[in-house]
């Protein structure tokens, strides 16, 4: 089954986090992901709002935590630590 990586963020540093961002692509691709949404516009209805949210969609959950546990995309992860703040999971998709 597919499944969707949902990042909800509020970034506090535009530079690091940028870098974050360029080799998080990366990671991504590299794993089969593919952006679904990414930063766009949004409607907080409950929760914490938070003004960066992303999809990506991956073939299965187990490479989309691949994709999370690599190497490369923990080097990415090493810029947004302290340059936002960020919740991140991990859903299978439903079958239809």
């Amino acid at each position: 089954m597919t499944a969707l990586w949902i990042a909800h963020v509020t970034v506090s540093d535009d530079d690091a986090y940028g870098k974050y961002a360029a080799i998080a692509t990366e990671a991504i691709a590299e794993h089969g992901g593919v952006f679904l949404a990414r930063g766009g516009r949004y409607v907080s209805l409950e929760g914490k709002d938070r003004p960066r949210n992303v999809v990506a969609r991956f073939s299965s959950l187990e490479a989309a935590e691949a994709c999370y546990r690599s190497a490369k995309y923990q080097e990415a992860l090493s810029f947004a630590k302290g340059a936002s703040e960020r919740d991140l999971m991990i859903v299978e998709e439903v079958k239809t």
